[in-house]
């Protein structure tokens, strides 16, 4: 199967940025760690492309490390 994008939708990017800093705020460097988890699951998304449900007919995977 070939993958041609990752789509990060607006919001999702949004909540990303958010979460960075509410980690941040919870303790230095645990968003950091949040983030590279988070870019760790789209690098995931697109190396195991099309194993993942699909949600208005693209793949979606959510993260597990960060609920």
């Amino acid at each position: 199967m070939k993958i041609k994008d990752i789509v990060v939708l607006e919001e999702a990017a949004e909540d990303m940025a958010s979460g960075r800093l509410f980690y941040d705020k919870q303790e230095k460097g645990v968003g950091d760690y949040f983030w590279e988890s988070i870019l760790s699951d789209l690098e995931s998304l697109a190396l195991y492309a099309g194993i993942h449900q699909r949600y208005f007919s693209l793949f979606r995977m959510l993260s597990k490390r960060f609920p």
